[in-house]
């Protein structure tokens, strides 16, 4: 194969890669959060009953989390290969670093979440009720209700100035990302399920690459037809 020919075929490759992590991350995410919200009490003081009850249904979406960690990291890897040399240092560092301490974040939630389960197994008549419980429980949900929602939105506000430089993704999506990110980042704790919102917009960003993708003319086709026309 000629080198021009695998370089279009790397292009081609690298927008459906970024769509399908992209739609797996969303889903995986937001399949947890959906779990986890109709497991676990909204109220970060609630004294842990939700561990007699739904305790399974919680590690089921614990479980999910680190392969939607491992999609957002594809995402993020083959997002800036598609912006290629028009990528801007300063935005890209953001865009970078915002995504990986989202991503840590919602790890340290998970495992901190994860952690007060497996020592309710070890000693259930402890741990209800307990101070080390109130501070854990507490701690994961400043976690994620705080700090990773503010990083998810430097994301989407990265993100959407990137693609406005640029122009790898409409113009209208990226208002959208800096209204949503506005959003994120002036919400308060106490509202329910506002990180949905992140995956919810990776999954449209998704769908419109994979069918940009699809329906755009390949390269070689386009050079093809320009070479015939000259002829």
């Amino acid at each position: 194969m000629q080198p021009e020919t695998t370089s279009i075929a790397a292009r081609l490759r690298a927008p459906r890669a970024a769509a399908i992590a992209g739609i797996f991350f969303a889903v995986l995410l937001i399949t947890s959060l959906v779990l986890i919200r109709r497991a676990v009490p909204a109220d970060p003081l609630e004294a842990g009953v939700w561990l007699q009850i739904h305790a399974s249904n919680v590690v089921l979406a614990l479980n999910l989390v680190p392969f939607a960690g491992i999609a957002f990291l594809w995402f993020i890897g083959v997002l800036r290969d598609r912006l290629g040399e028009r990528e801007d240092r300063f935005f890209a560092t953001v865009f970078l670093g915002s995504g990986l301490l989202f991503l840590a974040m919602l790890f340290m939630s998970a495992a901190m979440v994860g952690g007060l389960i497996i020592a309710y197994t070890a000693d259930p008549s402890r741990l209800i009720g307990s101070t080390t419980f109130t501070s854990a429980r507490a701690m994961a949900y400043e976690i994620m209700n705080i700090y990773a929602i503010r990083m998810a939105g430097v994301f989407m506000i990265a993100t959407s100035t990137l693609a406005l430089r640029t122009g790898f993704l409409a113009r209208w999506i990226a208002w959208l990302g800096y209204a949503v990110a506005l959003l994120l980042l002036l919400s308060s704790r106490y509202i329910e399920g506002i990180l949905m919102v992140f995956p919810l917009w990776v999954l449209l960003i998704s769908l419109y690459i994979l069918i940009d993708n699809l329906y755009r003319p390949s390269p070689a086709a386009t050079t093809t037809s320009e070479q015939e026309s000259h002829e």
